[in-house]
């Protein structure tokens, strides 16, 4: 299923009061063309009366001329009380009247005026007009006048621009303004949401900058700040606890090795070769959890390191002659005056965590080079003087590419891993990771032919 588009608060708060304005703007727009049209068609009716008046007074003065005379009320008419037309404008000449409002003269509801819309007059034409019928009497007979002008349309086009225009106008002068005012208010939040992200990445024990303005982000930010003081509290704590639990842990079981070892070769053995043999592996995997987990409450801590300059090409040199006979052969491809800034046993510490990943999974051969590369991880500028790459490679059966990450996290170990070497700690590569962050450096897995192929990316140290 399709998940629905989310837009944000901007967004939307924009699009909605974008949406109410021209709504609004639309029923003030058709409310205003209806008074408009009101209004036209009463002063046009007064204009159409006024005329059918004036006819009527010249009538009564004995003034009828044969063509009348018109101007901004084009239809007039006079007819004699026969019905007769004898006088009309030149739109109404040679037609009949153009109406009968008013009945005969002398009849039952006789009046001196009448008017009304008319649509359906065959001598005004198709279209409907505002019809206004007068009597008047002269000379001892009576007179009808007749005056007519169309209907005012529904929408003048002019009118009709205009009012689309505003309409459009206040649309997007309201979605602007909008969309900037809650741009402004949440600028606040964007701010703290990146000061989190920094916080999460760098420095817990920073906190967020508190709005000047005592408002809800104000609160929110103060909030914040609390829960991020009880949380690096609570981190503290844990931190702390374990530090004191592996720092207790390590000499009850130093000492219970020992007294394996003890019992193993002494004249009477009093434990079984096998048994003892187990409980010692068991209890070197113990040690190696306490030793990691020390060094992870050390690293999470923000416990600074030395600052040397190393030469990755000798730091590597040193630490696979120091280490034990493998079954895995190590080969080497070291680029030297591959310098980097850094704590030496830290690194030493990773290296060591990568190599001994790298010989429990491989088949027969592990291959650790050193190289350089101009510019860095996405160009920052502490890549300004290029990049030290240190890969470890391993010939076995590699690692699926979406439990890439996953490997990295704490006390995670594959199937696979299990199976190899059930005594692992799953945290070598976790501290090998944290070490490489806290080094200004990153450490990922790459893609190769064969295998698993760990990269590890350091600033090159500064020429001297």
């Amino acid at each position: 299923m399709r998940e629905r588009k989310q837009y944000s608060i901007r967004t939307r708060c924009a699009l909605y009061s974008g949406m109410a304005a021209a709504l609004l703007g639309m029923l003030f727009a058709i409310l205003l063309a209806g008074l408009f049209h009101r209004l036209a068609g009463a002063q046009l009716t007064d204009a159409v009366n006024g005329t059918a008046t004036r006819l009527g007074v010249s009538v009564q003065r004995d003034l009828v001329p044969v063509r009348l005379a018109h101007g901004y009320i084009p239809n007039v008419q006079i007819a004699d009380s026969a019905g007769r037309v004898v006088a009309a404008s030149a739109p109404m000449a040679g037609k009949g009247p153009m109406s009968s409002l008013l009945p005969p003269p002398g009849t039952p509801g006789d009046a001196p005026g009448a008017s009304a819309v008319v649509c359906d007059s065959t001598p005004l034409g198709n279209k409907c007009h505002i019809v206004v019928e007068q009597r008047v009497y002269s000379g001892g007979q009576s007179w009808t006048v007749y005056a007519a002008a169309p209907t005012p349309p529904l929408v003048d086009p002019g009118l009709a621009a205009v009012l689309i225009a505003g309409v459009l106008a206040l649309t997007g002068a309201v979605t602007y303004t909008c969309r900037h005012i809650v741009g402004e208010s949440l600028n606040p939040v964007d701010a703290i949401r990146s000061e989190l992200d920094e916080i999460n990445a760098t420095d817990p024990a920073r906190r967020v900058s508190i709005p000047p303005h005592e408002d809800e982000i104000h609160r929110l930010a103060d909030s914040i700040n609390h829960t991020l003081g009880r949380l690096q509290e609570a981190l503290e704590q844990q931190r702390q606890f374990t530090s004191d639990v592996c720092h207790d842990l390590r000499g009850p079981v130093a000492a219970m090795r020992l007294e394996v070892e003890d019992a193993m070769t002494c004249e009477a053995p009093t434990v079984d070769s096998d048994m003892g043999e187990t409980m010692l592996a068991n209890l070197e995997r113990l040690q190696a959890i306490i030793r990691d987990l020390l060094v992870i409450a050390c690293l999470d801590g923000g416990t600074p390191g030395t600052c040397d300059t190393i030469d990755l090409a000798e730091l590597v040199t040193a630490e696979l002659d120091a280490r034990h006979a493998s079954a895995k052969r190590i080969e080497r491809e070291l680029s030297p005056g591959v310098a980097v800034r850094g704590d030496r046993l830290r690194l030493g510490r990773l290296l060591g965590n990568l190599v001994d990943n790298a010989e429990r999974h491989a088949d027969s051969r592990v291959t650790v080079r050193v190289s350089r590369l101009d510019g860095g991880p996405a160009a920052g500028a502490c890549f300004a003087t290029g990049t030290a790459v240190l890969e470890v490679l391993d010939d076995g059966a590699g690692i699926p590419r979406d439990q890439w990450d996953k490997v990295f996290q704490r006390f995670v170990r594959l199937s696979e891993s299990r199976e190899r070497d059930p005594g692992g700690t799953g945290l070598g590569l976790a501290i090998a990771r944290q070490i490489a962050e806290m080094s200004g450096g990153t450490l990922c897995i790459a893609d190769c032919g064969r295998g698993a192929r760990f990269v590890l990316q350091l600033p090159m140290a500064p020429a001297a």
